[in-house]
């Protein structure tokens, strides 16, 4: 439910490359005020590609704060203003995959860190796969360089993450949500331009 406070006076605390470090002072009523800081946050997609096999895409990718490799879906930031999120979404399978869909549903939407972030991430389900034309393949760089890539049945990557194989938080919130919607015979997904509120200046 929406249900904003009153922000009596907000500040950067830092600048960062991709979020800043926010600190708002926060009217409460009869709490009293409170400072609260958190990461001011572009936003971002992340997909399930799921091929004709019922099989997930995963990618491994460093993540240098928790000094992991992580098993993960692709995903990537809302950093181009006003982008559709489903189109970033395509660009992102394609850079990071190599891979187009021709079907595209929402699957799920959440807040990453709702204590001390306001990233919101919108995960979609990719269907009808097919790959990028060599010639047109984008050339991977820093942490995405060497990403190994593999295709895991649903089943078993519902399995991964109750076994905490997988910790990677769009990939255990779409997993999920790809095996409940399927049970479900997909009855719960929704278009891909699917309002989306929750997003920074949705």
């Amino acid at each position: 439910m929406l249900a904003p406070r009153p922000v009596v006076e907000t500040a950067v605390v830092h600048a960062g490359r991709v979020f800043d470090l926010r600190s708002d002072v926060v009217d409460l009523g009869d709490g009293g005020t409170v400072t609260r800081e958190y990461l001011d946050h572009p936003g971002a997609v992340a997909i399930v590609a799921l091929d004709d096999d019922e099989r997930v895409l995963l990618l491994r990718q460093y993540r240098h704060p928790v000094r992991r490799e992580l098993w993960e879906v692709p995903a990537g930031l809302l950093d181009v203003v006003g982008e559709d999120g489903q189109v970033a979404a395509a660009r992102e399978l394609a850079e990071e995959a190599d891979l187009r869909a021709a079907r595209w549903d929402v699957l799920v939407d959440y807040f990453t860190t709702p204590g001390g972030s306001n990233e919101a991430l919108r995960v979609f389900l990719a269907r009808d796969l097919s790959p990028v034309p060599e010639a047109d393949r984008f050339e991977r760089e820093a942490e995405e360089l060497d990403m190994e890539l593999r295709w895991v049945p649903l089943d078993e990557a519902v399995g991964k993450v109750l076994r905490g194989e997988l910790h990677n938080p769009s990939a255990v919130v779409g997993i999920l949500a790809a095996a409940a919607s399927r049970a479900d015979g997909w009855a719960s997904l929704r278009p891909a331009d699917a309002p989306w509120p929750e997003r920074r200046g949705g």
